[in-house]
């Protein structure tokens, strides 16, 4: 039978339940968080994806690749970790082999503890849909090759935000499933942190921000900076691409559409009393159960402003300023004065205020705001061209020796100033910082893929894990992708579709990242809706955060380390999607 996925692409309803029954010791670190358990009786080890080929109990687990599939022109790499010398491509419709070749290897690598080979199948360009047949270790899953194999995983990415919005009911199908949760949080947020108690001020809208229900500015920063990146380097892609959401903001696109629904709620987390100062978060003072977001109703209360909030906002408000002009010149109007007014608080108060935690136990997301404050000198000049703004900028990036971050997530955002800086065609730059930038850009751009070239699975982190580190993984394709700006690189390309490739199963798992995509999507993520829901699978296009080592991740709903998601990590995976996506057309 047909299902309509979302209102946009038809497929089979498919699932496949593992054929080895497994128990799964829980994590306990979601402990010391206050976090309770699910009310589901167990985690569930379950394969569920779009793509109806999928489903064959034959396939071989040996052989490793990136299941959405490849770009015809584009390098194909798969990893297997059976012992082998040779590997056919066939064509899935009727077994012909259309490429055969030897693989390379054997390759150790220490971090997963495994002698791998190679099969580097790109001569294969032909549009369609394939399999590999590996002697000694079996035929991979069936993949496609052609140029919109990104295109769906874009949408449900981008889609998942919307299912985020927090104030309001969302509904969705995927894969013959209705996803919806009833208007939440329609009390936010309380004032007693910030001014009056027991008073109330409109704090409604807004993203969830994890695998939690509460909203963080900081976090958005990078949040909206990523997909506004992807707007601005991919927009003629992107105009077209219709979300089926609501009509919250009548002629825009559906992706800044999307993206105003926050930008709606940003603004109301500067302060009632005119000072430009934002708070840091709309927050309860705990973590809730896994309940559906409109079970919560404990008091979400506006926390105490911070430095790096503030700044974030600043830089947010300017992006949105010149981003919506051609949509919405008011509105647009709006957003660059309440950046320019938390601009001038920032000037009037250097002092680098962090947000203090208690008394609550929810999200810190607690950092020095130097890198916000440049961050917001650069956009705000981006959006203005006033010369004020470009002093600051500059001043705040001459005493960095490294000018670019190899390892950055909101905790460190002057690559997005740097890169605003860098790539604007506006007058005035000093040519010493802008060689600098360059020169460090492609420094880091060049070791992503002298990393991507060592390591078995293509991976451009190489052996380093941190919390979110597939997130960042995804992170490191906007690196790469403004370093081919500057200078057009094909390894820079082939690098980003590695990570996207990763992602997706390339990994040592053998197993996509992103939930009801892929191959062996997460079934147990760390997201309250999915373990509060009745639906066994997991709210669909989310990007889990990965081990802290190369074989710790945990597929399990406690797992808050490994499992969680977060619109960090969303918006960076949109970003890479959006540059591979209708590839013909550029």
């Amino acid at each position: 039978m047909k299902r309509l996925l979302f209102g946009f692409f038809s497929i089979e309803n498919t699932k496949i339940h593992s054929t080895v029954a497994a128990i799964i010791l829980l994590s306990t670190f979601a402990a010391a968080f206050g976090m309770e358990a699910a009310p589901k009786p167990q985690d569930k080890l379950t394969e569920v994806s779009a793509n109806p080929a999928l489903r064959s109990a034959s396939q071989s687990t040996s052989i490793r690749l990136n299941s959405l599939g490849f770009l015809p022109s584009m390098q194909k790499k798969a990893t297997i970790i059976s012992k082998c010398s040779d590997f056919a491509v066939k064509r899935a419709t009727d077994s012909n082999t259309v490429y055969s070749g030897k693989v390379t290897g054997p390759f150790y690598q220490a971090d997963v503890n495994q002698a791998v080979y190679i099969a580097d199948f790109s001569e294969v360009n032909e549009p369609g849909r394939y399999y590999l047949d590996v002697p000694g270790a079996g035929k991979s899953y069936e993949f496609e090759i052609g140029d919109k194999v990104y295109n769906f995983a874009l949408y449900t990415a981008m889609r998942a935000f919307y299912l985020w919005r927090c104030g309001t009911a969302v509904e969705g199908e995927f894969n013959g499933k209705h996803y919806s949760h009833a208007a939440c949080h329609t009390d936010d947020g309380w004032l007693d942190y910030i001014s009056e108690p027991n008073s109330r001020r409109d704090g409604t809208g807004g993203w969830h921000d994890a695998g939690d229900y509460n909203k963080y500015v900081v976090n958005a920063g990078i949040t909206v900076a990523s997909l506004f990146l992807a707007w601005d380097h991919y927009q003629n892609e992107l105009k077209g691409l219709s979300l089926d959401i609501p009509d919250t903001a009548p002629g825009y696109p559906d992706f800044l559409k999307e993206i105003k629904w926050e930008i709606d709620w940003l603004f109301k987390m500067q302060y009632p009393d005119g000072s430009g100062r934002v708070s840091h978060k709309l927050s309860a003072l705990r973590f809730c159960p896994f309940i559906m977001p409109e079970d919560e109703k404990d008091k979400r209360y506006y926390a105490e402003w911070s430095s790096a909030a503030t700044a974030d906002f600043v830089a947010m408000m300017a992006m949105s300023a010149r981003y919506f002009k051609p949509y919405d010149a008011r509105y647009a109007q709006r957003c660059l004065d309440a950046a320019k007014k938390s601009y001038a608080f920032l000037k009037n108060n250097p002092e680098n205020k962090q947000f203090e935690r208690k008394p609550f136990r929810t999200g810190g997301y607690i950092t020095s705001d130097q890198d916000d404050r440049l961050w917001a000198a650069a956009e705000m000049w981006e959006t203005t061209g006033e010369p004020n703004y470009l002093r600051d900028f500059e001043r705040s990036t001459w005493h960095l020796n490294d000018k670019i971050s190899y390892y950055w997530d909101w905790s460190d955002v002057k690559n997005l100033g740097m890169f605003t800086y860098l790539l604007s065609k506006r007058e005035g730059k000093r040519d010493s910082i802008v060689a600098d930038i360059r020169r460090d850009l492609l420094t880091t751009a060049d070791s992503l893929v002298a990393k991507v070239k060592k390591d078995v699975y293509g991976r451009c982190l190489g052996g380093e894990y941190r919390w979110g580190c597939n997130g960042t993984v995804a992170r490191e394709v906007i690196t790469l992708m403004v370093a081919n700006k500057v200078s057009p690189n094909p390894d820079y390309v082939n690098t980003a579709l590695d990570a996207i490739g990763h992602l997706f199963g390339r990994n040592y798992y053998g197993r996509s990242y992103v939930t009801g995509l892929g191959y062996l999507p997460p079934m147990n993520p760390h997201s309250r809706r999915s373990g509060a829901d009745e639906i066994e699978e997991p709210w669909p296009g989310y990007i889990i955060g990965g081990g802290h080592s190369a074989t710790d991740w945990q597929d399990v709903r406690r797992s808050a380390s490994t499992n969680e998601i977060a619109i960090n990590w969303q918006a960076a995976l949109v970003y890479a999607l959006a540059g591979f996506t209708n590839a013909q057309s550029r």
